[in-house]
């Protein structure tokens, strides 16, 4: 029997499945991460907090599915996209990796973009703070000194894949990510690197999602416990692999992945850059496959959030008391983005905020609030990617935060939009990073592996809460003008 294992390297953990031939489940681990804030707007890990993790639940697999464990024969990776981790010539941190939610680089996107208008055409977007390139910049600029000892740049999944097979390697869509790729050709854009300060020696080398881009090493095998001829697959990025996951390869797919993030996804077989309407436009993790995204930096987070600041650790009864007091589209309006925003604003300042409270406001109402804003977020997201040349009908959606039948009844109702959800759909990044190493050992062509599971259930929007939705909307976005202002002039002291 072939066995595969799929890594997934998030923001808040790292998972893993075991999958057999016929792609059934055989174990599940996962390992909680922290990240730290040392500084308001930004975020950051430790690579090594990426690497022990990975080990841990590799570990918990093993003991979960011994003969199965010992069966895997290649590994796939996802991850967290735009993590920059520097190395130095010896492969060790020269600092915490700055993470995709991290604030600090906006004046080095200003100077990208001044020195390079046609950025947006050629890396697929326009500069934003949460991309590695950006950050490097701000490394020359602020840390000289880590800056000039650099020798290895690597996202967060190919840290661990450096652990693992000493191989410096990335996919595309992770690439994507960077705004070091020429996302046309798919090769390193020479000019995007230079503007950015990045020597090209130091960037890993471009595999498709399904290559193989390496071999345990013998002594890290022989402690995982697993052939040390285990070969490693490329992988995706989380955007990527969450899509491989759950089938949506071919052109016009689309689906809605509610995380820590949340992103709305639509395959091409194209290369379609818009950036002037803060769509990316990526490769996919596929070959001969692309692109867009509508990617919002605030998802599933402003509940666990709210809940934090409500002492409440069930979410789900939060929710199930929301769905009881619902009554229709509530007056509360809540703006999710607690770490700024990039889909449709671009706005690294913009903060959460709650308006509207009177004296009867009480948790509840507050949930509902929460779930609408993300929700009326969506919906500006949708209207990019209908400005970017892909309408949508219907959408799939996976990821945490779509475990909720009444939020994903709030979603279609806000965006006028179907939502499916799939059965296993719940398996995430993981499962398409371990698709992704079944093909890179089987001879089947992608699409006969990354095949779509049976629909679950389906959402379709109620014409009268749309109706008053769309009041709703424009309340939400007049909201966000009136408050831009403000968020630029930055928190007080």
């Amino acid at each position: 029997m072939t066995t595969c294992i799929g890594l997934d390297i998030g923001t808040s953990a790292v998972k893993g499945v075991i999958i057999g031939t016929r792609q059934q489940v055989l174990a599940t681990a996962m390992e909680s991460l922290t990240n730290e804030r040392p500084r308001a707007g930004w975020s950051e890990q430790h690579p090594e907090q990426w690497w022990l993790a990975a080990c841990r639940v590799l570990t918990t697999l093993r003991l979960a599915s011994p003969k199965e464990f010992r069966s895997v024969q290649s590994i796939g990776l996802s991850g967290q996209m735009h993590a920059l981790a520097a190395l130095d010539a010896h492969d060790a941190p020269l600092r915490p990796a700055i993470l995709w939610n991290d604030a600090r680089a906006t004046a080095e996107c200003d100077a990208l973009s001044a020195a390079m208008p046609e950025l947006g055409n050629i890396g697929g977007v326009i500069a934003m703070p949460g991309f590695p390139a950006p950050k490097l910049l701000w490394l020359r600029r602020h840390e000289p000194e880590n800056f000039a000892r650099i020798r290895r740049l690597v996202l967060a999944k190919d840290y661990v894949r450096l652990k693992l097979t000493g191989e410096a390697a990335t996919d595309m869509a992770d690439a994507a990510g960077t705004l070091w790729l020429d996302q046309a050709t798919r090769n390193w854009s020479p000019d995007l690197m230079a503007a950015s300060g990045a020597d090209p020696g130091w960037l890993p080398r471009l595999l498709e999602g399904n290559a193989v881009s390496g071999r345990l090493r013998p002594a890290v095998a022989a402690e995982l416990g697993l052939d040390p001829n285990t070969v490693m697959a490329a992988g995706a990025g989380d955007a990527a692999a969450g899509g491989i996951g759950i089938g949506f390869v071919n052109a016009g797919d689309a689906y809605l992945s509610l995380g820590t993030s949340a992103q709305l996804f639509v395959t091409t077989d194209t290369y379609r850059p818009q950036p002037e309407t803060l769509i990316h436009a990526f490769a996919h993790g596929l070959p001969e496959r692309w692109c867009q995204i509508a990617a919002m930096l605030n998802g599933a987070s402003p509940l666990s959030m709210l809940a934090s600041v409500l002492g409440r650790t069930d979410i789900e009864t939060l929710l199930a008391g929301a769905a009881t007091r619902y009554r229709g589209p509530g007056r509360l309006l809540f703006l999710p983005y607690l770490a700024g925003e990039r889909t449709p604003h671009n706005d690294a300042n913009a903060r959460g905020v709650l308006f509207g409270m009177d004296g009867a406001t009480d948790a509840s109402a507050i949930v509902q609030a929460v779930l609408e804003g993300v929700a009326y977020s969506i919906a500006e997201s949708r209207d990019c990617l209908v400005s970017a040349g892909s309408p949508l009908s219907v959408i799939g959606a996976v990821g945490g935060g779509t475990r909720s039948a009444f939020w994903m009844q709030i979603v279609a109702d806000v965006t006028g939009l179907t939502v499916e959800r799939f059965q296993g759909a719940d398996k995430g990044p993981a499962f398409g990073a371990a698709r992704l190493a079944l093909m890179a050992v089987t001879s089947n062509r992608p699409e006969t592996i990354a095949t779509k599971p049976p629909v679950l259930d389906r959402f379709e929007p109620n014409a009268g809460n749309h109706a008053g939705y769309a009041e709703g909307l424009n309340r939400f976005r007049h909201l966000y003008r009136a408050l831009r202002p403000e968020f630029a002039r930055g928190p007080t002291t």
